[in-house]
């Protein structure tokens, strides 16, 4: 379906989104460190503030995890010829699409 040099991009797009990912670990570690119980340090509203933004980073967290995941899988499809190629019904997967997202899995028609 695809030539060797477009496999190759889709793999720069690839490795160029998991370094996005690694960066944005970085920069939200800090947020998901656990919050101080000390009531005398932080007040109750800080203190909830301080936990609902933990939660956030948390939930970013997962967020990157999945995606993380979705471009390995990717990443592996396109080792074994598999990329591009509907997991549902075989067919083609759009080009554009796959170079919008190169994670998709399915065509137009099985996304239902």
């Amino acid at each position: 379906m695809f030539t060797e040099d477009r496999l190759a991009e889709f793999a720069r797009a690839i490795d160029a989104a998991e370094a996005a990912l690694d960066d944005e670990d970085r920069r939200g570690g800090e947020g998901q460190r656990p919050v101080e119980l000390d009531q005398q340090s932080m007040g109750r509203l800080s203190r909830m503030d301080a936990l609902q933004q933990q939660a956030l980073a948390q939930a970013g967290q997962r967020r990157r995890d999945a995606m993380r995941t979705r471009l390995q899988a990717a990443r592996r499809r396109i080792e074994s010829a598999e990329f591009g190629y509907c997991t549902e019904c075989g067919d083609e997967i759009a080009e554009d699409r796959l170079a919008f997202d190169p994670t998709i899995l399915r065509c137009r028609d099985c996304m239902g």
